[in-house]
């Protein structure tokens, strides 16, 4: 297994690149899965610049990426890359799959121009997979680490009403569906990587309360989180996306933990 990293390498497993500029193709050459995760965090207000990281990061480095891989002497079997739920945009109660038609937003327009950037390998007959993930729940990083201080604290809350839909998947589940989709050939195009039980913004907080045996009684409003973060409150905290992992599901991967509390209760004991 070989990493690309954007400094020098520090092992002979390393390979140095800039992902805002093209690739030789030489370097991916001779590789049979290349796998692309990388993109700016979408968490924060979002400024012009900070947009422009997320856009970039995304689109310019899976572009380029992609062109090497389609140049390459030795062409990869197969190309998965990330997206994101942000596909389908602020969709109230709708339950969507990877037929779900996108949404209106920054979000949205973003997804589409990153899966569309893959095209260029996939147009040379590489396999090429789009991961649309949902909230990612690690003890290590991401969402849940920065929630877990105030809900400690007892200062955890649901956001706006509550009533929005948060699709999430375990850091074990998305591990293991990335493993299996690697091995399972048939699975192409976009992949919902999220568990098979979407919940509520207030489903999620109190259940996260109740495993951290603390109340959950300090709620954000609505208005104070648009204040705070403008767009990304509004097309992020506060925006419903009910995804469930259809693909998945029908090929037969098992979800280690499908419900909300499992997840939290594992996640709990392993940072214990």
């Amino acid at each position: 297994m070989f990493r690309l990293v954007r400094r020098r390498p520090r092992s002979s497993n390393e390979l140095e690149w800039n992902p805002m500029r093209e690739i030789p193709a030489q370097l991916v050459s001779g590789f049979d899965i290349v796998v692309h995760l990388s993109g700016e965090s979408v968490a924060g207000r979002w400024t012009e610049g900070k947009k422009s990281r997320i856009r970039d990061s995304r689109i310019r480095s899976t572009d380029h990426l992609a062109q090497a891989l389609a140049k390459a002497e030795k062409r990869a079997a197969t190309f998965i890359c990330a997206s994101a739920i942000g596909y389908y945009g602020n969709r109230g109660e709708e339950t969507l799959t990877e037929e779900s038609l996108s949404g209106d937003g920054f979000l949205p327009e973003v997804c589409r121009e990153w899966e569309f950037a893959t095209g260029t390998a996939s147009d040379t007959g590489i396999r090429t997979v789009n991961l649309r993930t949902g909230i990612v729940l690690s003890a290590r990083g991401g969402a849940l680490k920065q929630m877990l201080l105030p809900f400690r604290l007892g200062l955890g809350g649901k956001i706006g009403d509550g009533h929005q839909w948060w699709s999430w998947i375990h850091i074990d589940d998305f591990v293991a569906a990335v493993q299996w989709i690697v091995q399972h050939t048939q699975i192409g195009g976009p992949v919902n990587m999220t568990a098979p039980n979407p919940v509520t913004n207030a489903e999620f907080t109190k259940t996260l309360a109740g495993v951290l045996k603390r109340p959950a009684v300090l709620p954000v409003p609505g208005f104070a989180a648009k204040l705070a973060f403008g767009d990304f409150a509004r097309e992020g905290l506060l925006a419903s996306a009910r995804v469930v992992p259809k693909k998945l599901v029908e090929a037969g991967f098992q979800f280690r933990c499908p419900e909300i509390t499992q997840a939290l209760v594992h996640l709990q004991h392993k940072n214990a």
